[in-house]
């Protein structure tokens, strides 16, 4: 089976449409196949019920009718609203629908056991009007078409109002705003459904953005005749917060690096007080920067300004890979340009804001034109993490449970990325990787996680990456 981690904005939907269209694929039979994919997937998830098909006038309302028409000859009671006259291939399908048709008002809502949201698509870019969310508000239970109607396909941002919905019934392939908030929180269960487009328009339109997840990237293998250096060799730098660096470090350990230093002067042994394999190196950063070995380095967990803005321009004037996070951007704030020559940067929306400014409604363009700006793979962390590369690539990330929001958690993170960068990925996808296997060591931890318990976890998040897990939560045919 393909792999359908791609994701596609709504322009990007419009364009697989018209390239299937070229391809001998009608819209009525692609809206047939759309229609009856949402017939058959509320049939697997309610029982026969007093239903309402809300229809605009576009094709996500051709959509509606031909789902009312399938549910109809299943034996369900089934009414249909429309917002007005459909156009276009929405006026065939319509055409089609014998049954009942009853007024676009909340009242007819409101009275409904199931309500199938079939008004407006993913490419809406406008704010729906209030007499339509109204309608939508006084809906009980919800069957979104493609999005719920006034959510934004590109940004997951609600234009105006947009239901909760029970589930929604996409096509082909996910579009980013089922994936970034608060869209993801509004969708339900997603259920995809292929409905005839062929793989083959992807190449045409050479998908720039991806679900993340183990089909992105591969973990390294260690060689069979290996030893600890040809594992990598991870550097962090330790400051004034001592925790932090700790647990990065120990996060770099378990991702696999060969050799793990804490670069501090350490007159109380607080760093050497952690895990029997810490190591701790008090000589000067010019000193540890002469061993060619040391080819990755952490800088900014529990670091303060002043030593953050010292060490990483030493560390990039030496050509070391560096994952670059927290007194990074207060050392920075307001310099993007100072961040050049980085690997990774993972700022929180806040330390992004200090260096970039508001990140805004957009969270794919802020973090795709700040890794466009300083050359450099930006991870903006958030319950939607993006990961961006200055050559356009972001993929977003869903893995991350709610209570992964504690202290210490970023510096885990920092450091896991670290680690599989000194084994070779390439600094995109270690982030993802990174970000992904943060995200289920999270959910192995539990609820009641702290940002020490984050390490243990990792070995459960990596077995997870061997035998990955499904990214959607339903499919129909």
């Amino acid at each position: 089976m393909p792999s359908t981690s791609e994701l596609l904005t709504p322009v990007e939907m419009g364009r697989a449409d018209r390239a299937a269209v070229a391809l001998g694929r009608p819209v009525a039979w692609l809206m047939e196949n759309a229609g009856r994919a949402v017939a058959r997937a509320a049939r697997r998830r309610f029982s026969p019920c007093r239903t309402l098909v809300l229809c605009g006038p576009g094709n996500n309302g051709g959509d509606g009718f031909v789902a009312a028409r399938h549910l109809e000859d299943a034996g369900w009671p089934v009414a249909v609203a429309s917002l007005g006259p459909p156009v276009g291939d929405a006026a065939v399908a319509a055409a089609g629908w014998r049954g009942v048709r009853v007024a676009f008002t909340a009242e007819q809502a409101a009275r409904a056991e199931l309500v199938i949201d079939a008004v407006f698509g993913a490419g809406l870019t406008r704010d729906i009007d209030p007499p339509v969310a109204d309608v939508l508000r006084a809906a009980r239970r919800l069957v979104a078409v493609d999005v719920p109607s006034g959510l934004d396909g590109a940004t997951g941002q609600v234009r105006g109002y947009a239901p909760r919905a029970d589930m929604t019934v996409t096509f082909f392939r996910q579009k980013p705003g089922h994936l970034l908030l608060p869209g993801r929180t509004l969708c339900g269960e997603i259920f995809l459904s292929d409905i005839g487009i062929p793989e083959s328009v992807l190449a045409e339109i050479g998908p720039r953005t991806w679900h993340n997840g183990p089909s992105l990237w591969r973990i390294p293998t260690p060689a069979t005749d290996g030893h600890k250096y040809d594992r990598g060799d991870v550097t962090v730098l330790g400051g004034t917060m001592p925790g932090a660096a700790r647990l990065a470090a120990l996060a770099a350990r378990r991702a696999g690096a060969g050799m793990v230093t804490i670069a501090a002067t350490d007159p109380l042994g607080v760093f050497r007080a952690g895990e029997p394999g810490t190591i701790v190196d008090e000589r000067p950063l010019a000193k540890l920067l002469a061993d060619p070995r040391r080819t990755t380095w952490v800088c900014g967990p529990g670091l303060d300004a002043p030593a953050a803005r010292a060490a990483l321009p030493a560390l990039v004037a030496a050509g070391r890979h560096v994952v670059a996070d927290a007194g990074v951007f207060s050392a920075f704030a307001g310099a993007p340009d100072g961040l050049r020559g980085a690997a990774v940067l993972t700022p929180h929306e806040g330390e992004f804001s200090r260096v970039f400014g508001p990140v805004g409604p957009d969270r794919l363009a802020a973090a795709r034109a700040a890794a466009a700006r300083c050359g450099v793979v930006v991870l903006l962390k958030g319950a939607d993490t993006v990961i961006a590369a200055p050559d356009g690539r972001a993929a977003i990330n869903d893995s991350a449970p709610p209570w992964l929001a504690t202290a210490g958690s970023g510096d885990t993170l920092a450091g896991v990325i670290a680690g599989l960068l000194a084994q070779g990925m390439h600094p995109w996808e270690a982030a993802c990787a990174g970000a992904w296997l943060h995200g289920r060591a999270g959910t192995h931890a539990g609820p009641h996680l702290i940002a020490e318990d984050l390490a243990g976890a990792l070995p459960r998040a990596f077995a997870d990456a061997a035998a990955p897990l499904h990214g959607l939560t339903g499919m129909t045919a």
